[in-house]
């Protein structure tokens, strides 16, 4: 049995360019989906926020027309209620990588807050990928790789092909305009290969023991990858 770290938000708003607090949190799918996934395979989940905090769900991600119908929604609430590490989960900033097998970092805005400039998670994330460990990421979970440089001042995933929420979803999800910056943007102006998919569609990008993927539908593909590195 593999020990699999979900490193989640632990943000409740995220501030827009105009200094507005949007209320978010993490999105349910893109953690129910992967817990399903790896908890079904016999692995254990431990739950990591900063400062230890129980994090917010962004209400919006258990709205129906974002899961498919009231069936789908109903699905997604009831694995949010049976993901019970959620709501005890250990303090980020004391967290020893040596005592998991592989990490994984659902997204929502709330990384767009506070991950992005996380010095603790990106200390994680640097040594998940020097570790060869396998190391997932989804949607806009990859501002958190922001936070992640070398000792050279250089961010670690410069050169990795990789993805996340692109611009065009942003746009067509009508934040575009109200955002400080653009997810995809930033990724590529600290050197990463950014590759995009169709909006909406399954996307995952495989590179070494880094595996990105670009919206909610790419959370259990991702988990999927993930999956088969573990073993």
């Amino acid at each position: 049995m593999a020990k699999i770290l979900f490193v989640v938000t632990g943000a409740d708003h995220w501030t827009l360019a105009d200094g507005t607090a949007h209320p978010t949190g993490f999105w349910a799918e893109e953690a129910v989906a992967p817990y399903q996934v790896f908890t079904g395979a016999g692995h254990e989940v431990v739950v990591a926020t900063p400062g230890g905090v129980v994090p917010t769900v962004d209400r919006g991600s258990l709205a129906p027309e974002f899961n498919g119908g009231q069936e789908g929604a109903d699905r997604v609430a009831a694995g949010l209620e049976a993901f019970e590490e959620l709501r005890r989960p250990v303090t980020l900033e004391d967290v020893d990588l040596d005592a998991y097998d592989a990490v994984f970092y659902p997204g929502g805005h709330g990384p767009m807050e506070d991950l992005a400039v996380d010095p603790a998670s990106g200390r994680l994330l640097a040594g998940a990928l020097a570790s060869g460990k396998p190391l997932g990421v989804v949607c806009h979970a990859p501002a958190a790789l922001l936070a992640a440089t070398g000792p050279d001042g250089a961010n670690v995933f410069a050169g990795y092909r990789l993805t996340g929420f692109t611009n065009a979803e942003e746009a067509q999800a009508g934040f575009a305009e109200k955002a400080r910056w653009l997810l995809q943007d930033r990724l590529v102006e600290v050197g990463a290969d950014f590759q995009e998919g169709e909006p909406w569609a399954p996307f995952v990008i495989t590179d070494r023991n880094l595996v990105t993927g670009q919206n909610p539908a790419s959370a259990q593909p991702l988990a999927e990858e993930l999956l088969k590195r573990i073993g």
